[in-house]
């Protein structure tokens, strides 16, 4: 079986990928900056070291790789956007894009796709002209994450000159029981409020953590897909909508709506607020059309798979 290699792997969506790849067969090694306090090696899951403060990634890796999957990044939401931590943000992504390309280059191999993260703050708020969605030839934002993004898609873009198939994925706010933006919007639920943000109006494209998954597993073996995809469900929601759902399902009817104000969220946030305020509404046609089925397409269906 072929054997992918995982940058970003410790993190939520490349923990439930490993999981799925090593089920169906694949041997997978993750990079990491401290190979040697991973603790969870087997027959088919191995950990290699690299550094982007010194740009060095473990050649053998890369020589055994057929494919290679790219999440690497430092968390959007895990901080507050102070000026070094902006500058954490992109570098993580160009950083290490750069250093797989230059890897790449340097170093013969048989890696025939890299399945690249990027995410769908790519795009900005809104207008009249998106009302069926952001389509993949728009235009990146320019604002913090859509020039981001931009330089993030650009770092490892190079690797089409080389012969590899890239796939690049726009990612929406993935919906998982162990982690991500949905255990932020259950922490309240737990004291039975229903924390509603701004005026709860706000679009949200948001795809499940299993479809997540499937869709990178897809990027690999549909050797005919290429180039940018969002991955979002088919049926964006608002903020209060998706609140509500998961109140339903986690409390009944015992919970209390409460709206967060918009100034108080700015206060909370600093910059971030913009974010979480933004109506982006992201249309998934072109992935639709490429013949991928969601398991998950309604916000309905994905919160009653969350227990």
């Amino acid at each position: 079986m072929a054997t992918v290699l995982i940058t970003g792997g410790t993190g939520l969506i490349g923990r439930a990928l490993t999981k799925a790849l090593l089920e169906k067969g694949y041997e997978v090694i993750i990079l990491t900056r401290s190979p040697a306090k991973s603790t969870t090696h087997t027959s088919r899951l191995s950990y290699a070291a690299w550094d982007l403060t010194a740009q060095m990634v473990d050649a053998a890796a890369i020589i055994k790789a057929d494919h290679i999957i790219h999440l690497a990044g430092a968390g959007v939401a895990d901080q507050r956007w102070t000026k070094k931590r902006k500058q954490e943000i992109v570098e993580s992504r160009v950083k290490s894009g750069e250093l797989l390309v230059k890897t790449l280059k340097e170093t013969a191999n048989k890696v025939q796709s890299v399945i690249s993260s990027s995410a769908i703050g790519w795009y900005g708020p809104n207008d009249k002209e998106q009302n069926r969605g952001f389509t993949e030839d728009a235009s990146p934002a320019p604002d913090f994450l859509g020039q981001t993004c931009k330089q993030w898609e650009a770092s490892i873009e190079p690797v089409t000159q080389l012969g590899k198939r890239l796939v690049k994925l726009r990612t929406g706010i993935v919906l998982s029981k162990d982690g991500g933006a949905l255990k932020e919007f259950l922490k309240p639920l737990h004291y039975g409020i229903a924390s509603i943000l701004g005026t709860g109006r706000q679009m949200i494209s948001w795809i499940h953590i299993d479809d997540m998954v499937r869709l990178y597993i897809t990027a690999i073996e549909k050797e005919t897909m290429s180039g940018v995809y969002n991955a979002v469900a088919p049926s964006p929601v608002t903020n209060k909508q998706l609140i509500m759902a998961l109140a339903r399902k986690k409390r009944g009817r015992f919970f209390i709506p409460v709206y967060v104000p918009s100034f108080l969220l700015k206060i909370m946030l600093g910059e971030m607020s913009v974010e979480v305020l933004k109506s982006t509404t992201v249309s998934c046609e072109k992935l639709s059309k490429d013949g991928f089925v969601f398991q998950y397409p309604t916000i309905t269906a994905a919160v009653n798979d969350i227990k």
